[in-house]
């Protein structure tokens, strides 16, 4: 009996130690200009990072041709202290109509453009390369199939983004031939929806689409967000969002609040580069320490093994809203 209620005292504590286990904590940077400042530097040292999620280039579909686009301005990595990861995103419709010969064709200049970056800014190499494509039923065996033709050609670990949407219904869409994923626990929903919910970060939708998380059957690691936008509904119904965008940011004398996240403009006015009609609804949906941690908490009690967390993104915009103790 007394060897019963020790071990079961020994089972609750270890429970406890798993639930309150620290994560490793790295970053994505996604601008095209490659400068962090001290702010990003402080949050990334004081953090303990050790790797930076890197966006080299996107690739894409034009005028019927498969193209990198957007690529990173030229930068000294000397300058940040960091292992960079290389990550690309390629969009879904550039796998719709490709044939074996183009995925390998592809995945040669791929490889050759990634070369280049690195050897253009002076990018120690690394053995992992990420891939961010929102792949779909109908595209996974293209996708897949250039995924397991960039292994052969690179030599490389090649890991990849998993949307939420994958995380739930693998069945139909597969699970990739990569080393690890990075599983995206934000867009919870479409912004363009208008649904009332924070389409960037919802935790009863985290909570219906990673309800069998533990089922996934690849090593991943947690990607978390911290930016914010607002999305801009005209009176037709049309929608657009601006970037970094915070309640903080309105001006009181354009906008008259209607509810927590939404407001009504109530002088036509140029506002970060969009022009604003009277009239227009603004709904504000960003990320606070709060919602944070309600994310961390629910993910940290429901994954029962190690796993790393990599924020979305290093910018001071987004990194000042925040301690260093709400990002541990």
């Amino acid at each position: 009996m007394r060897y019963s209620v020790v071990l079961a005292l020994s089972l609750l504590f270890f429970a406890g130690c798993v639930r309150n286990e620290k994560h490793p904590v790295n970053f994505y940077y996604w601008k095209t200009d490659v400068s962090p400042g001290n702010t990003e530097t402080d949050y990334f040292n004081k953090l303990g990072c050790r790797k930076l999620y890197l966006r080299f280039f996107d690739v894409d579909i034009e005028n019927g041709r498969v193209i990198p686009k957007a690529g990173i301005i030229p930068f000294d990595a000397g300058t940040f202290q960091a292992e960079f990861i290389p990550v690309v995103f390629i969009t879904n419709r550039t796998f719709e109509r490709m044939t074996p010969d183009d995925l390998k064709r592809l995945a040669e200049n791929f490889n050759q453009f990634i070369k280049e970056i690195k050897d253009k800014n002076n990018i120690p190499d690394t053995n992992e390369i990420q891939l961010d494509c929102d792949w779909t039923e109908s595209t996974r065996s293209n996708y897949f199939f250039f995924i397991s033709e960039l292994k052969k050609i690179t030599g490389k670990e090649i890991s990849c983004t998993v949307r939420l949407h994958q995380i739930k219904y693998k069945e139909k869409t597969g699970i990739p031939p990569v080393s690890k994923a990075y599983l995206m626990c934000y867009a919870t929903s479409n912004p363009a929806e208008f649904t009332g919910k924070n389409s960037i970060l919802d935790i009863s939708l985290l909570k219906d689409y990673t309800r069998n998380i533990e089922t996934y059957p690849l090593t991943f690691d947690i990607a978390l967000p911290l930016y914010s936008w607002a999305v801009v509904m005209n009176h037709l119904g049309k929608i657009k969002l601006i970037n970094g965008i915070t309640r903080e940011d309105l001006p009181a004398s354009c906008f008259k609040q209607i509810n927590e996240t939404d407001y009504e403009v109530e002088n036509d006015f140029f506002f970060r580069g969009i022009y604003l009609n009277k009239g227009f609804i603004v709904r504000i949906e960003q990320i606070t320490p709060d919602l944070l941690q309600k994310a961390k908490k629910y993910l940290n009690d429901k994954i029962r093994k190690p796993y790393g967390i990599v924020y979305y993104h290093l910018d001071k915009s987004f990194l000042e809203r925040f301690t260093i103790s709400d990002l541990e």
